[in-house]
């Protein structure tokens, strides 16, 4: 049975997957609505200078990239809606989405929302958020130029941040509670090559305290027990990401972290509502593959929607 809703399809979050599952909603003539909160183009309109995706043989800044993205989805007539998703319902045949600034209905649903970075959760961190402790060095990486700073996480993202920064401090030592770091090798080998860069592995953070106008981290090896202090003026945390998916629990089926599961055609446990990029489990967390499964969940979206539109 069709009933009539407010649009075909709806894709909340505007990042790499969202804004490409829009481009192929437009394409597919499914009359489509993107709602996101915050920045179109995610967490990769921070980026100074992207360098994996295709196309860009000398690399592209987040923010040109995002634009460039937005700017085609507008071309094709997607509208954009900028506000919080607050909850999802089923109403029927429908798919409810519950915003800051009202309710809409759709055929389908395409959740391509985003994550908030992880916390440590150890004593000093919360105090000094905004005041010395910060999880974008994109973004707050300015605020130390000259200064010593650490990163905490050997991830692709500490690794890649703390390359950044390194253009920018005086030193960076990041630091990985893991024997390695865990990063890609071509990420590994430019940060062994930096010279402003220190690599401390087998290390965990303790606390955090404030020393006059230095933040002194208390350090513990965990291989031999040993304890000291890296003094810094700023520090940043990224050590990944949790899932915002808490306004979708038991609606939809979740893994242990909160990602959210979904089949090879990106669908959920939920007929007709499909989850793209960084939310999903499973995700390599890149803005390409997050690209490929906005465009993968369009079509499936597509789909389930001229499947329905028969019957």
């Amino acid at each position: 049975m069709y009933a009539q809703s407010d649009y075909d399809l709806i894709i909340i979050g505007g990042g790499p997957a969202g804004l490409t599952a829009g481009l192929y909603a437009s394409r597919a003539k499914l009359h489509t609505a993107v709602i996101e909160r915050g920045t179109l183009g995610g967490r990769i309109a921070n980026a100074e200078l992207v360098e994996n995706f295709p196309g860009f043989p000398q690399g592209v800044s987040g923010s040109e990239l995002s634009a460039k993205m937005t700017s085609q989805l507008m071309q094709a007539g997607v509208e954009f809606m900028r506000t919080e998703v607050t909850g999802v319902e089923l109403r029927g045949e429908l798919k409810w989405v519950n915003t800051a600034q009202g309710d809409y209905s759709a055929q389908a649903l395409i959740i391509a929302g985003g994550c908030q970075p992880k916390k440590l959760g150890i004593p000093g961190e919360e105090e000094l958020v905004g005041s010395g402790i910060s999880y974008c060095a994109f973004c707050d990486g300015n605020h130390f130029a000259g200064q010593p700073v650490a990163v905490i996480g050997g991830g692709d993202g500490g690794i890649t941040e703390g390359l950044y920064l390194t253009r920018i401090a005086s030193k960076v030592t990041v630091i990985e509670i893991l024997p390695c770091l865990n990063a890609a090798r071509v990420l590994q080998e430019k940060a062994r090559e930096n010279p402003k860069m220190d690599i401390l592995c087998s290390t965990a953070v303790e606390a955090i305290t404030v020393d006059g106008a230095m933040k002194s981290l208390s350090l513990k090896n965990v291989e031999t027990g040993k304890k000291s202090i890296l003094k810094v003026s700023g520090i940043f945390v990224l050590i990944g990401l949790i899932p915002e998916t808490g306004y979708l629990k038991g609606l939809v089926e979740l893994d242990g972290e909160g990602f959210i599961k979904v089949t090879s055609s990106l669908e959920t446990s939920v007929s007709g509502i499909f989850a793209a990029g960084d939310i999903r489990n499973g995700s390599s967390r890149q803005a390409i593959t997050a690209a490929g499964d906005g465009a993968t969940a369009a079509l499936s979206a597509e789909k389930f929607i001229t499947l329905k539109q028969r019957l």
